[in-house]
């Protein structure tokens, strides 16, 4: 029986495609889901004549990305063309960073289990993306809308040995893509995919096993599926006596398992040179620390800042910044209503069901959010009542204030009220009290119901149903 313990080493490239109103090198413009070959100019398709300009908001993000990854930023940009003929490439070749990527030398800290778990990330660099095939049984099809989108490739060094880290390492890049503002981080779309590389080698051995490739996997729990299966798929290969060939493979989502694209020998030489036609560019220093200073708020920034300056749980406040558009309603939210708890509890649930239910947010204004939830907070209406007037003001924009005095809506908090009320009910139904008396826990039920029917539903139902316990207690 074969004892030995092996050991995987991941590496992880992730393409991010960057947000910006044009493409890397062309106007052309950068929109995802047009119809086919629509968003394209003669520079994106490689006519001759065609001269790249760089795209200053696709530096921009660079830069952003490369600082919150911990990078050192390279003050000038060099750019490269890397050569190679493929049908998704129309030119021939493809401007990218080679020798000088904008960022290098990074990190980025994942938690496992409650413990830090540090990647180390070699560079970062920018490039275009391109163009998309559709594959069909007999043909392909070539849609170059793609074909020129920045992207920034962050590629990690081989220094994982878990499939829970990378797939939590993916998830945090994204994390930090979206929360920036660089990119949508669709998986889906493909605005943000991750490939593999992955060899398995005894454990404590200096040398590494042979590297196998996965390609475009399209979701994080893809990510750990398909290295977790992989992993068990060299070892079996290794104990049978079998040798792990250098191979491209992709995850079959339905099987569950990786499958043979190509076998790869030699490594491709893609003989780099400087792109002629791009110039060194030099960034001052003030342009790389405005830039940085302009970044938007991490979540992990937040997540601080939730728990420890509005006491938020840590539940609370990691559901919340699953969605960044919740995460600023929010923070803008709290500058006129401080009742941080009622606050976030309702984004979590009442505002998310909405948000999940229409596929979208939508246009809430948080000052009249603000309002609601200061009305709840003051016990002037009840959360039952704050549901209601939630679904009128996502669709009028209406005061939540102008729809309570509009339509009488209020919750009576008023203790000698309330005791009134209780104790006619009472009178009305000593049956009740007897039941309540032997147990029956529906008659305390029975009665609430019977307070807030009289109530039309105004009462508030937590002092109504404290009050009503007291009151049978003494009958």
């Amino acid at each position: 029986m074969n004892n030995v313990i092996y050991e995987a080493t991941i590496g992880l490239e992730i393409h991010v495609e960057t947000k910006s109103n044009s493409k890397m090198f062309s106007s052309a413009p950068n929109v995802y889901g047009k119809k086919p070959n629509t968003s394209v100019l003669p520079i994106d398709l490689g006519m001759p004549g065609t001269l790249p300009t760089v795209n200053k908001k696709a530096v921009e993000n660079a830069i952003k990305l490369s600082n919150a990854l911990h990078m050192e930023i390279d003050h000038t940009l060099y750019f490269d063309r890397k050569n190679y003929f493929y049908s998704d490439l129309p030119k021939g070749y493809q401007i990218t960073q080679n020798e000088r990527p904008i960022g290098k030398n990074g990190y980025l800290l994942v938690k496992l289990d409650g413990k830090e778990v540090r990647v180390d990330i070699e560079r970062l660099h920018m490039e275009e993306d391109t163009c998309k095939q559709l594959h069909y049984t007999d043909f392909t099809l070539l849609d170059y809308n793609r074909a020129g989108v920045p992207l920034c490739e962050i590629v990690t060094l081989p220094c994982i040995h878990d499939a829970k880290v990378a797939r939590l390492y993916v998830e945090k890049i994204r994390e930090i893509c979206v929360y920036l503002d660089v990119s949508d981080g669709k998986m889906e779309e493909g605005s943000l995919r991750c490939d593999v590389n992955i060899s398995i080698a005894p454990k404590g051995s200096e040398q590494f096993g042979t590297k196998v490739e996965i390609k475009n996997l399209n979701s994080t729990a893809n990510v750990e599926k398909a290295i977790a299966y992989e992993i068990e798929r060299q070892k079996s290969l290794i104990e049978n006596g079998e040798k792990v060939r250098q191979e491209t493979r992709r995850f079959d989502e339905s099987k569950m398992e990786t499958v043979l694209m190509r076998v790869k020998t030699d490594a491709v030489d893609y003989k780099y040179f400087s792109e002629p036609n791009i110039l060194p560019i030099s960034l001052s220093d003030k342009f790389i620390e405005d830039t940085i200073s302009s970044s938007y708020e991490l979540a992990d920034v937040k997540f601080e800042r939730y728990t420890q300056e509005f006491k938020v749980s840590e539940y609370d406040a990691l559901t919340l910044l699953k969605n960044r558009s919740l995460a600023l309603l929010f923070d803008e939210t709290v500058e006129t209503c401080s009742y941080y708890d009622l606050l976030i509890h309702f984004i979590n649930g009442d505002v998310l069901t909405y948000v999940s239910g229409m596929n979208a947010i939508f246009n809430l204004s948080a000052k009249h959010l603000g309002e609601l939830i200061n009305l709840v907070g003051e016990k002037k209406i009840s959360n039952a009542q704050a549901r209601d007037i939630f679904k009128q003001i996502v669709k009028s924009d209406e005061s939540p204030i102008d729809i309570v005095k509009k339509n009488d809506i209020s919750q009576i908090s008023d203790e000698a009220t309330l005791l009134t009320l209780i104790n006619r009910l009472l009178d009305e139904n000593p049956t009740a009290i007897q039941d309540f008396k032997n147990g029956k826990g529906r008659a305390a039920s029975f009665l609430v119901g019977q307070i807030m029917k009289e109530t039309k539903g105004k009462a508030n139902p937590a002092l109504a149903s404290k009050l009503l316990n007291e009151e049978l207690k003494k009958r």
